[in-house]
């Protein structure tokens, strides 16, 4: 009985002992299943996705701006020729700063299914050789799972390569983190015009593009006739002025033709939106990225980074960079599918803007100046037009313009009125008041309606408070301050005769004074704001001129009330000859004016001093109100 109980125990263990060496066996061989794809991905023998070039992660790739550039030594070839292929990590890219995996092959670009030519290696240590579609060597992928940033393998064309060849890309940063088929640049035969960009799927990395390099400059010839063109200044030519920024279309066929051209650090851009206001805007940036420049689709929602679009919809896109000018042209469809979300039918009418500014590894900052924004709205597809345009929005100029009379003009003669006018027409009233303190209080009164008026505007267009215009919103709120506390003191003033009546003189003068240096400070630096950007330097210098003729005005009065210049004085004493008309005797009279006849002359005097003053004021005024209707 115990050897059969012993003999029991031994078969359950052999038993046990069975079963776990299976479940070992099927663990390790599920193991060495598992170990051989991730060695296959890991060692680059990727044959299996020649075709389609997508790894098999079993997730999907991603569709945003790829973090690489792929680059060619040379854009046209003969047969036999060899190019070098370049694929790196972009300056710009964030995030990860390497890849792990790639995929390599040469498609004609006419027929991007047909694979041509055959690669041969710079580094085997990183790159080696794929067969694929039957061809030795016809594609290049990673070795290892190592980081890179660089990898540089040598093309070389085939004896029956086709007209154009189009280098096209799959990266790996990691198991989830890959784009498939990004398009790289194209490279023809010798005397072959590139082929019309080929547009890709969702899967292509977003809109990258490959452009081809404009032969020439743009021109005006034709503007109003042919296309629709926005100049500024209006009427320039980006093929003689250097300084033009320039834009034009012209429909052709089922697709509308861009062209774009202007100064810039970084970037041109313009943007159809239907109002005159930044925000759910279609979106076209000419970037210039070291010796090159890419040409980009967005949307804006708001006062923000633009968001690239995620889909390829921009046709035959070519770019110059010249003298510092950044000039690109590309084709779009005038209606697009309905998965171009924010992507504008061009068979409608809209605004036009035009900004530049710069650009730092490929991203985008703000516009150096303001925009450039069409005077009214126009159809893409219409009959030709030359549009004119305006970087300041009305309510801006109006802003400027209230200020500038206010301060520049009312104000000053208001001043100048209570200061030295007091004794002129002592028996005139105006609605039971002296005549001085009438017109001074009209003046006044008109000054702070224009602050008042001039100040709500900048925040009407705003939407609130600007962040970007450093003191002068600050000033320009001290200034409406001390324009309000003024007829609010002086509706609380004492009598003439009372024993305080010199405090509220010298708190009168002292807010008023303050108010008017305060708010030509403000102005000055207002005038070079970006929504009102007058030509500099020489509006800067008109608007000191109209300050020093102020200054002039008010000095030659307070010398001559001071007694410094006694013009009624030199006619006391002024001797007259009449000739007699039959004697050569001249008989000299002296003339002594009475008190009336000196007060006469020094009214007189004055007189003539304000109307010089004001006729100058309103000279310089009228120039500097003329630039800001013309910017």
């Amino acid at each position: 009985m115990r050897r059969r109980k012993l003999g029991s125990s031994c078969c359950c263990y052999n038993s046990i002992s069975v079963k776990v060496l299976m479940k070992m066996w099927i663990v390790l061989l599920l193991l060495s299943v598992c170990s051989e794809t991730v060695i296959c991905y890991s060692d680059g023998k990727v044959e299996v996705a020649c075709g389609d070039m997508t790894p098999q992660h079993g997730h999907e790739p991603i569709t945003k701006n790829p973090p690489f550039n792929i680059t060619t030594d040379k854009s046209q070839f003969s047969p036999g020729d060899k190019i070098k292929v370049t694929l790196s990590m972009a300056s710009s890219s964030e995030g990860k700063h390497y890849f792990k995996g790639f995929l390599i092959e040469a498609r004609n670009a006419g027929n991007l299914n047909e694979i041509v030519g055959s690669f041969k290696l710079i580094d085997p240590e990183i790159s080696q050789l794929l067969t694929c579609d039957s061809k030795e060597g016809s594609a290049v992928s990673h070795t290892g799972k190592s980081h890179k940033t660089e990898v540089q393998v040598i093309w070389v064309a085939p004896s029956d390569s086709p007209s154009s060849v189009q280098f096209l890309v799959t990266v790996a940063q990691g198991y989830k983190e890959y784009w498939v088929k990004s398009p790289g640049p194209v490279v023809s035969q010798n005397g072959v015009a590139p082929p019309p960009q080929t547009t890709f799927g969702g899967s292509i990395g977003a809109q990258t593009t490959t452009s081809s390099i404009l032969s020439r400059s743009f021109t005006s010839e034709g503007c109003g006739s042919m296309k629709s063109c926005l100049r500024d200044p209006e009427g320039c030519d980006p093929q003689n002025d250097t300084a033009c920024h320039f834009l034009s279309f012209r429909a052709l066929g089922s697709s509308v033709m861009f062209e774009l051209s202007g100064p810039a650090e970084g970037y041109v851009s313009f943007a159809l939106s239907q109002d005159k206001w930044m925000g759910k805007d279609d979106v076209y940036l000419c970037i210039r990225d070291t010796d090159r420049v890419e040409i980009k689709a967005a949307y804006v929602s708001g006062r923000t980074h633009p968001v690239y679009s995620s889909q390829n919809i921009l046709k035959d896109t070519a770019w110059r960079l010249s003298d510092g000018v950044i000039q690109c042209s590309f084709r779009r469809d005038i209606i697009l599918p309905p998965e171009n979300l924010n992507r504008f039918s061009l068979d409608q009418i809209y605004y036009l803007f035009m900004a530049h500014g710069r650009a730092e590894d490929g991203r985008t900052h703000r516009h150096d100046r303001q925009p450039l924004i069409s005077t009214y709205q126009t159809k893409i597809t219409g009959p030709p037009e030359d549009l004119i345009g305006s970087r300041s929005p009305l309510l801006m100029k109006y802003h400027g313009a209230f200020m500038l009379i206010a301060w520049t003009s009312t104000v000053s003669a208001g001043v100048i009125m209570a200061r030295y006018f007091k004794p002129n027409w002592p028996e005139r009233n105006i609605l039971g008041q002296k005549v001085w303190f009438q017109l001074h209080r009209m003046l006044m009164a008109l000054t702070v309606l224009l602050t008042l008026v001039g100040f709500v505007l900048p925040f009407m267009y705003r939407g609130g408070w600007s962040k970007r215009a450093g003191i002068h919103p600050y000033l320009g709120c001290v200034v409406m301050a001390l324009a309000v506390i003024q007829p609010v003191m002086a509706l609380f003033r004492p009598a003439p005769d009372a024993s305080r009546r010199y405090i509220f003189n010298w708190m009168h003068f002292g807010t008023g004074t303050a108010a008017q240096v305060v708010a030509v400070v403000t102005i000055f630096l207002g005038i070079h704001q970006q929504a009102l950007s007058l030509p500099a330097p020489w509006s800067t210098g008109v608007l000191a001129a109209i300050v020093v003729w102020f200054v002039l005005a008010d000095l030659v009065l307070e010398v001559h009330q001071r007694g410094f210049l006694p013009i009624g004085k030199y006619f006391k004493n002024v001797k007259i000859y009449t000739e007699h008309i039959n004697s050569d005797d001249k008989e000299e009279i002296l003339f002594v004016p009475d008190e009336n006849e000196t007060y006469n002359v020094e009214s007189f005097f004055k007189n003539i001093v304000l109307a010089i003053y004001l006729c100058g004021n309103l000279g310089f005024l009228t120039v500097l109100l003329w630039t800001i209707s013309a910017v």
